[in-house]
């Protein structure tokens, strides 16, 4: 999806000439999100930066917090990762203060990409899992998918794949009664990285094809960063096949309606 980065610049404009203070930092936190869709993570972090100056001098601890986590998100990016656990932390602390449940529970969460990206499978398992433990309580369906698709790909990284298709697949449904099209085109994504890892090259780049044409629908492009990690995912499926097998696989995901490749999925038994 196109961040409408030109009318939240002129929102920012007006906002400044206002002296709107909330106005400035929304429309700050905005352009930042816009900038790190955008790959541009050094101009993300500076937005969200003054955004966050503003938001401690509003008082506005909610809005703290999410300033927090996206500067967070930024750093885990940039694989600053002793930053952006300490800005979770922070996050953590000051949802806890705010008796904000759901807060603590995506903070945990983030906890755990930050311990899974720096090979802390341990660590990472157990931030995944008391997410999910909070998220259930709550009856927070796309908190409950998220993670249980982030422990998924967890158990495909220990090499379970029988475990990574059981919560992917629990993870799927979720997001199928929610209709939640995007969590659909992740979850496609992840089963075509567990048939890639599984050597099932075809397979994995049929999925890969019917992810990425949802995502066309949507107008919602993965960003740069997702675009390095599913490549690298993808790679063993793609050197497995010469360049017109793989785009022959990949067109026919492309050109299959998403139920017949989510059947596809859900029915592929893990090796």
């Amino acid at each position: 999806m196109l961040w409408p980065s030109a009318f939240f610049e002129e929102a920012l404009s007006i906002n400044r000439e206002l002296d709107d203070r909330r106005g400035i930092a929304v429309g700050l936190n905005a352009l930042a999100v816009g900038a790190q869709q955008q790959g541009d993570l050094s101009g993300s972090r500076a937005l969200l930066e003054e955004s966050l100056v503003l938001w401690r001098e509003l008082g506005d601890s909610v809005a703290v917090v999410r300033g927090l986590s996206n500067l967070a998100s930024v750093a885990r990016l940039e694989r600053h990762f002793v930053e952006a656990l300490a800005l979770f932390e922070e996050c953590l602390s000051i949802s806890r203060q705010l008796g904000d449940r759901a807060g603590i529970a995506w903070a945990l969460n983030h906890e755990g990409d930050v311990a899974r990206e720096q090979g802390d499978a341990v660590s990472a398992r157990s931030f995944y899992e008391r997410s999910l433990v909070m998220f259930r309580e709550l009856g927070d369906r796309w908190g409950i998918a998220g993670s249980l698709g982030d422990l998924g790909n967890l158990e495909r990284e220990q090499g379970d794949f029988a475990g990574a298709h059981r919560l992917h697949r629990e993870s799927l449904q979720v997001f199928q009664e929610l209709d939640h099209k995007r969590g659909i085109a992740r979850l496609l994504d992840c089963f075509a990285s567990s048939a890639a890892a599984q050597s099932h090259p075809e397979r994995a780049l049929c999925l890969a094809g019917a992810a990425a044409a949802l995502r066309e629908t949507l107008g919602a492009a993965l960003t740069p960063a997702e675009q390095v990690r599913q490549g690298k995912s993808l790679e063993p499926a793609r050197q497995a096949l010469t360049n017109a097998a793989g785009a022959s696989a990949w067109m026919e995901g492309w050109a299959m309606p998403v139920e017949t490749a989510i059947a596809i999925a859900i029915a592929a038994k893990p090796d």
